[in-house]
């Protein structure tokens, strides 16, 4: 019996589950690309974020333990045109040397002014704010993780198929609903200039008293102008941002006789128990509320 025990013993030893090797690390700048990159990475990566929800991507400053995330991982996700400028400069003190993925590469971006405390260049960076170009961003993070790990090829093909055709189905129904808006009606005030790919995709116009900057802070001519704006064409869909200072928001609705009607989120998504804890989740949210903010006053 002894001896038939040891026998089976490499037998036992060879079907037993092999110790579990640790996953490999993809780390994204800001909370909308961890997102999207979770959506196609699924559970082959670690995924870690930086600048995590409601924080402030802009102007970020990275610490110590940061850089030891990104020295071990295996790939890297940045938005790039002048967002997380921040990120560049960290991978670049890390000596990192895996995937670095650009997640606007191939798209068009729009032009945009510079504005004080937000060095975006010419570059408009907010894409993702166009259904149909966070499109893009899925594609190119399936490209970027096939690089960094071949083996997962056929799995992270069938999850950025997957996520397409969600957001496929996202976009139209972000159609369908600003379609159910008055074109007249079409008009959003917000903190910061962060939605202009959403106004050109679904044609609504925002007005931003902050401009591009967060950081910026509009004349007490723009306020005015605003202000009489609002007055004029009855704008009520005014909005705070989760990542902008609210005083100046707060002071213009006040002035012009409007209410706040909510919060949008453009730049971070919420903590994991709000509203907008995903991309999908940020989308139907702002959607939502603009569109009940924007219909004209039943009766």
């Amino acid at each position: 019996m002894h001896r038939r025990a040891l026998l089976a013993a490499p037998a036992l030893l060879l079907t037993r589950p092999a110790l579990a090797q640790p996953r490999p690390v993809a780390v994204a700048s800001f909370s909308i690309l961890g997102d999207l990159l979770r959506e196609v990475a699924g559970e082959r990566m670690e995924i870690r974020v930086i600048a995590g929800p409601d924080v402030d991507a802009h102007h970020f400053q990275p610490r110590p333990s940061h850089a030891e995330a990104v020295r071990g991982a295996r790939l890297v996700l940045r938005n790039g045109a002048g967002f997380d400028n921040w990120f560049n400069r960290l991978i670049a003190s890390t000596g990192f040397n895996g995937v670095n993925v650009l997640a606007t590469e191939g798209i068009t971006l729009r032009r945009a002014a510079p504005t004080p405390g937000h060095n975006h260049g010419h570059q408009d960076p907010h894409a993702w704010q166009d259904v149909r170009l966070a499109i893009g961003y899925l594609r190119n993070i399936q490209a970027g993780l096939t690089r960094a790990d071949a083996a997962g090829e056929a799995e992270y093909r069938a999850r950025a198929a997957a996520a397409i055709t969600r957001m496929e189905a996202l976009d139209a129904w972000v159609r369908a609903e600003i379609a159910r808006v008055p074109e007249a009606r079409r008009v959003v005030i917000t903190s910061h200039d962060a939605f202009a790919y959403f106004g050109a995709a679904y044609g609504v116009r925002f007005l931003a008293p902050q401009g591009v900057g967060l950081q910026s802070e509009p004349s007490a001519q723009q306020v005015a102008n605003l202000i009489r704006q609002i007055r004029a064409q009855n704008i009520t869909a005014v909005f705070m941002e989760n990542m902008a200072n609210p005083a100046t928001l707060r002071r213009l609705a006040e002035e012009a006789g409007v209410t706040i009607r909510g919060r949008l989120y453009a730049d971070a998504l919420s903590a994991p128990d709000g509203p907008a804890a995903t991309y999908e989740a940020m989308m139907r949210h702002n959607v939502t509320l603009m569109v009940s903010a924007m219909m004209p006053a039943s009766g």
